[in-house]
């Protein structure tokens, strides 16, 4: 797979960096070398070099007759240490994080782009409040609550016996039993706080540099959040479409703005706000049960207190509302600034709340019994109410700002967002109802939870209806699924004949055929996705909302509720409550499982690494406890490195990327400065940028940027395959002498059968081995002679704008 293949032979220094895709490659494999050495960078994101080729900066005038080879590697910012498995726990936070940057375009329509960032930031609220509930729920509920207040739950478990009520020891009064438990969920939401400020510190916190830009940076930070510039007041205004001008008649897009790749603002203020709204949910799962408890009992504490945390909970709570609905990003300029008071004292103050919470639940009330479950769990039933009434809002605007500029290559009609959004609520659910049912099953023995005659230990009744939902929501699926197994297959037999036809074959092979055209036909179930997405999301909005009133309207369990119907629906009805609650409880059991192989075995951690590539490329626009964008660090990477090759030795540069490594090098690209961008050329391949990208993210990768980043790059080729599932056209057609972006579809694999060049059977490569088609080489020698001589080196000393003037004055406007 080496890349050292005959260049042209004129034209000055050149250098090609090679950015690899999702699973990561190692500098050996990229150079085709097993000698290579760091040039820049760190062990978790470097550019190396071949050994021989070191001191090719210093000396570019040796490497005039063939490009100077670079890998950039920088899997390590997602797949790296054993730790990072652990990010598959906040899967729900990653995908709802992806919801906010799936919107349509939405030039001209500031009103609405505020609105539906508003939005998908509360249904990330709500995910990391039904993160902390379900953990009040094993911790308060069924632990302290229900079991502990049950002789013959607590006595089978020593590890409980201190909290027996019946033992009528210090912690046996309820009260003080949820104060002792409301550790548990104090401690997650204090993990998820360090996580996120830790990573924080590692990708958002670090300045980019902002040498190779025109954009000058605030000079100090500033606690003063109102001094903020009005481009800023709208929350939103960093992802509108309007064109800001990087130099006159030239627009810049959204991904080439001096901000867009450095959230560190953002992420600490929702941070702050997340944080306090998990302390917030525990003190309010402490003090509901013990200020119930007063209202009623004599000799009670002071009822005054309770209702002065609960006001407290409520002033807090609409602080929080505040700070997620009033700001979003700003991107125009690199924003320095940090509301350090707000980022410190509301944490602080939810924290503080939590703690009188605390004390006032440890109030001496020798009388007060827990019985049946505990106050306040119908809280799932309006956080379930809620994302659903948020979801549909988001749809509605969605499909209001994708009505102005529909494309039919938009994923779901521009609904991608909130489809997306639904399925992070459902993994959510899926995760908090999971470990509840779990915990439930493993308290009350071996029955059905909630099943049982005099069971001790019950969840909420939504979560076992939201459990029974998932065996019909799989039988759902199973048309669909059906559907597009019998498409595949006749599509691999109708491109049977077109396969021989392309090889132009003698002597035709069955099977030879068949495993080619399979391979064609299974890469274009990736193009159904989004109605698959877009049918899962829809029947979890409408099972969600039939949970929801089947258990306000029966109040029990659905293997309960349908008590004295006739005997076939009664069955189904318990039938899918036991299914779904091993279901249910699995999927959780799955995702530790998953991570904890991950956390030992490297292979696995490789593969889950590639989750995050596709994943984690976005900033935390919406929510702080997703995983980091290592886009952040790596874009700033790539903006450097190439501007850096540019202006010290005035040569040319194609950065050439690969699957995940394209959407990378386009996206610095865009940050280039226009005199730089002319002297790169830009080779992808196996390339998802219009085919995931493009549909999914319209706003960014739709055919306007694309059409725009072809218009601004000296030159752009594209290859693929028709094997490939995950890479594709661009579908960037020619600019005036311009070619098209996409070059013939490349045969793969290279030949059909045996030849004396090819004495064995060539594998179906599909996304892989891209560089091994002669196509790539001859592609990157017609990209190179078609940049602009290299200029004479930059004298030390010189400015950048003397570099840049010099750029502009002599490489123009491309030709193509």
């Amino acid at each position: 797979m080496s890349p050292a293949t005959p260049a042209p032979k004129s034209g000055g220094a050149a250098l090609e960096l090679l950015v690899h895709g999702v699973g990561g490659a190692t500098p050996q494999d990229m150079l085709g070398d097993p000698r290579t050495v760091r040039v820049t960078g760190d062990t978790t994101a470097a550019v190396y070099r071949r050994t021989d080729d070191v001191d090719a900066e210093d000396h570019p005038e040796r490497y005039a007759e063939r490009p100077v080879p670079e890998a950039y590697c920088w899997s390590n910012l997602t797949s790296g240490n054993g730790a990072r498995a652990l990010w598959l726990l906040l899967l729900p936070f990653m995908v709802a994080n992806l919801a906010h940057w799936m919107r349509p375009p939405a030039k001209g329509r500031p009103s609405l782009l505020r609105l539906y960032g508003v939005l998908v930031r509360l249904v990330a609220l709500t995910l990391t409040v039904l993160l902390t509930a379900a953990a009040c729920e094993v911790a308060l509920d069924l632990t302290a609550w229900q079991c502990a207040g049950s002789a013959a739950c607590a006595e089978d478990r020593s590890w409980l016996g201190f909290l027996s009520a019946e033992r009528g020891g210090w912690w046996s009064q309820p009260g003080r039993r949820l104060a002792l438990a409301a550790v548990v969920p104090a401690a997650l939401v204090g993990l998820l706080w360090y996580l996120s400020n830790r990573t924080w510190s590692a990708y958002e916190a670090q300045r980019p540099p902002t040498g190779y830009d025109d954009a000058p940076a605030e000079a100090s930070d500033t606690e003063n959040p109102d001094t903020e510039a009005s481009d800023t007041e709208n929350p939103d205004t960093e992802s509108a479409d309007s064109e800001e001008l990087c130099e006159p008649g030239e627009p810049r897009p959204a991904l080439g703005r001096p901000g867009f790749w450095y959230g560190r603002r953002l992420v600490a203020r929702l941070r702050a706000a997340h944080t306090a709204a998990g302390f917030l949910t525990v003190a309010a799962a402490v003090t509901g049960a013990a200020a119930r408890h007063d209202r009623d009992a004599p000799g009670a504490p002071p009822e005054a207190f309770g209702w002065a945390l609960e006001s407290g909970f409520v002033v807090l709570a609409a602080v929080v509302l505040w700070v997620v609905c009033r700001r979003g990003r700003s991107e125009k300029r690199l924003d320095l600034r940090l509301e350090r008071a707000l980022v410190s004292w509301l944490p602080g103050a939810s924290l503080v709340l939590l703690a009188l919470a605390v004390l006032h639940a440890g109030w001496s009330r020798p009388d007060w019994r827990s019985t049946g479950t505990l106050p306040g769990d119908a809280a799932f039933g309006v956080l379930t109410l809620a994302q659903g009434g948020l979801v549909v809002a988001l749809g509605a605007v969605a499909l209001l700002l994708h009505r102005p500029h529909r494309d039919p290559r938009t994923a779901l009609y521009g609904l991608g967002g909130p489809a997306v959004a639904m399925l992070a609520c459902a993994l959510g659910g899926v995760m908090s109802g999971g470990v509840a049912q779990r915990v439930a099953d493993w308290l009350d023995g071996p029955g059905t939870p909630g099943m049982g005659a005099g069971s001790p230990v019950a969840p909420p009744v939504l979560l076992s209806w939201q459990a029974s939902v998932i065996p019909v929501l799989l039988l759902m699926l199973l048309a669909p699924a059906v559907f597009l197994a019998v498409r595949t297959a006749r599509a691999a037999r109708r491109l049977g004949p077109v396969v021989e036809a392309e090889y132009g074959t003698d002597d035709p092979d069955p099977v030879r055929t068949g495993r080619i055209a399979a391979g064609r036909a299974t890469a274009e179930l990736t193009d159904a996705a989004p109605a698959l997405v877009g049918i899962v999301s829809g029947a979890t909005l409408l099972l969600g909302a039939g949970a929801v009133a089947g258990a306000w309207l029966s109040g029990n369990v659905p293997g309960r509720a349908f008590d004295g119907a006739h005997p076939a629906v009664a069955s189904a009805a318990a039938t899918a409550q036991s299914l779904g609650s091993w279901m249910i409880g699995f999927g959780f059991l799955l995702f530790v499982t998953w991570g904890r192989r991950a956390y030992k075995d490297a292979s696995a951690r490789r593969t889950i690494g590639i989750l995050w590539d596709v994943g984690t490329f976005w900033p935390r626009a919406a929510h702080p406890f997703a995983p980091p964008c290592y886009a952040e660090r790596a874009v700033p990477d790539l903006t450097w490195r190439m501007s850096s090759w540019t202006r010290h030795t005035g040569g040319r540069l194609v950065i050439s990327g690969h699957s995940q490594g394209s959407v990378l090098a386009a996206a610095a690209v865009w940050q280039l400065p226009p005199p730089t961008r002319r002297r790169v050329a830009l080779l992808t391949y196996g390339s998802p940028l219009e085919r995931l990208y493009g549909r999914w993210f319209p706003a960014y990768f739709g055919p306007g940027p694309l059409r725009a980043l072809y218009g601004t790059v000296h030159c752009w080729s594209n290859l693929h395959r028709a094997t490939d599932p995950i890479g594709g056209p661009v579908r960037v057609p020619a600019e005036g002498d311009k070619p098209a972006v996409d070059r013939a579809v490349l045969l793969d694999p290279l030949v059909y059968g045996r030849t004396p060049a090819h004495p064995l059977p060539e594998p179906v490569l599909g996304h892989s081995d891209y560089q091994a088609d002669p196509a790539f080489a001859a592609e990157r020698s017609v990209l190179l002679d078609r940049l602009p001589p290299a200029l004479p080196r930059q004298r030390v000393g010189a400015t950048d704008d003397q570099a840049d003037q010099a750029d502009q004055g002599s490489s123009g406007r491309s030709s193509g």
